[in-house]
């Protein structure tokens, strides 16, 4: 059972909670940061924040997948975009937002950085999500 909980007495989030509650002996997933990359390597959406925060949530999806779990299960997310202007990181919270990642709503942080991994790499998310129970990996 995931228990979402926005604390009455602070700032309502816009989006998302501020704490994820899991009952002892539910299985977790935490999944290495999903970027964007397709299947051979190649950098999807160059220069294009959202392009790549589209193809981070379809390599999330899988990741999920593969575990038996599925976006609706994530309980936490970090999401990092390379940029220092609001409206950037706020194109890319739409995106997120769009996919039904946010559903629950699930708690997650937004990071502005100054670069990651891969050349022309602008967004990479982590999460952390429930695998149900008789889910098979």
């Amino acid at each position: 059972m995931i228990q979402r909980v926005t604390a009455p007495a602070l700032f309502p989030p816009p989006g998302y909670s501020h704490v994820s509650v899991v009952e002892a002996g539910t299985r977790l997933a935490f999944l290495a940061g999903s970027v964007p990359l397709d299947g051979e390597g190649k950098l999807v959406g160059e220069g294009d924040p959202p392009r790549q925060a589209e193809q981070v949530i379809a390599n999330l999806r899988e990741q999920l997948r593969s575990v038996g779990s599925d976006l609706g299960h994530v309980l936490a997310t970090d999401v990092y975009v390379v940029s220092s202007e609001p409206a950037v990181l706020s194109a890319v919270w739409e995106v997120v937002e769009a996919s039904g990642l946010s559903t629950g709503p699930h708690s997650s942080t937004l990071v502005g950085v100054a670069c990651l991994g891969y050349t022309g790499q602008l967004v990479e998310i982590t999460a952390t999500a429930v695998v149900p129970e008789g889910a098979r990996a």
